[in-house]
């Protein structure tokens, strides 16, 4: 049985190059008190001298860009095959005239990563979502050619106003004409001022804890709501983080829908697919929440069937110097194992037999 690791990021040399040429968010940086320190600045408010060295972003190192690492990394933990995608900030903050040539250049990068070890590693590709709209399906239709693609990541803001954002009909229709599928990551979080004025005290918990997974539910819960999966019937969207929370409050945002006023009086509520059915028809959970009450919410909401593995490298490094394996890895492992403790295909299916699936690999 293979194990396939879903949810696995890749900043490729050309991507690592152009964030060190920036001089503001994102970009890569050191800073005067830490100078030995590469540090990767991806959210507003991170390169803030007064902020505690350990929150100013992330220190980046060759785990974030040499592929022999995350091999390395994949024979560690009993990793058969990899689908890489760039993490965030993807490439949304870049001018219109310089995103297709950028996306063309890292996309190409990320495939030729893949080829240098055959049936190991597949990719989901970045979109120039700032480039004009028919430059952006060009280059769905040019990843949909490319041998390792499988699809596309993309973060919760789209062409900048959510992902209910009509104008992004087009790419959507592109994504299903060619059955790619969106692995969809959050970003930004929520707005800092949530967190109370001493998250920084908090280090990075509270936005990645708390942040991203509603930042991800809003996002799909928009998506609902303006019915986007009433036009697209066969878009597939694969949630990172098991969804967020999407799974415990599946029924709560169901409930409110049917009871909501407004929306009755707009004629949506009538003629709609419900939260549930598009759980089960259109959503793809990975297994990367680190607990058996996490997983089995996330299989109840979807089904084991559309639940894949997944880890999060490079992110959730263990901070002991001399482990050996990540206490992240093996929560997801652990997860698994209780979860499906006396359903064995299932557990398989979880861990690889899903993905190849799902995503046509061929180990």
């Amino acid at each position: 049985m293979p194990v396939v690791d879903i949810h696995t990021h890749i900043y490729p040399p050309t991507f690592v190059e152009l964030l060190r040429s920036r001089t503001t968010v994102p970009y890569v940086r050191t800073f005067p008190d830490a100078p030995d320190s590469s540090r990767l600045i991806i959210l507003p408010g991170e390169d803030d001298p007064s902020t505690p060295s350990t929150s100013r972003g992330r220190p980046i190192g060759p785990e974030y860009y040499d592929i022999a690492q995350k091999i390395s990394f994949m024979d560690k933990h009993k990793i058969d095959i990899s689908v890489i995608s760039l993490a965030n900030p993807w490439l949304d903050f870049l001018p219109s005239n310089e995103a297709e040539e950028a996306a063309k250049r890292i996309n190409d990068d990320v495939d030729g990563l893949c080829a240098k070890y055959p049936g190991r590693l597949y990719a989901f590709g970045t979109l120039p979502l700032s480039a004009p709209m028919e430059t952006v399906v060009k280059e769905i239709e040019r990843l949909a050619r490319l041998k390792h693609m499988r699809g596309v990541i993309m973060g919760t803001s789209g062409l900048g106003n959510g992902l209910d954002d009509p104008a992004l009909d087009p790419i959507y229709a592109a994504l299903e004409k060619h059955e790619q599928l969106i692995f969809l990551h959050p970003h930004y979080g929520l707005p800092a001022s949530v967190y109370g004025p001493r998250a920084n005290e908090y280090g990075h918990v509270l936005p990645l804890a708390l942040g991203f997974p509603l930042e991800t539910t809003i996002a799909v819960t928009r998506m609902l709501l303006s019915g986007v999966w009433e036009r697209f019937k066969k878009l597939n969207v694969l949630l990172a983080h098991s969804g967020g929370t999407l799974p415990f409050l599946a029924g709560r945002i169901e409930s409110c829908i049917k009871h909501d006023g407004h929306l009755k009086k707009e004629g949506k509520i009538e003629e709609r697919r419900d939260v549930w059915d598009i759980l089960k028809t259109n959503i793809y959970l990975d297994a990367v929440i680190y607990s058996e009450v996490g997983l089995k919410a996330a299989m109840d909401a979807s089904g084991s069937d559309r639940l894949l593995f997944g880890t999060d490298h490079p992110f959730f490094p263990p901070l002991e110097a001399d482990a050996k394996e990540w206490h992240s890895v093996n929560a997801n492992y652990s997860a698994i194992s209780t979860t499906f403790k006396d359903h064995e295909t299932a557990a398989k299916d979880v861990l690889g037999n899903n993905a190849i699936r799902i995503l046509k690999l061929h180990p």
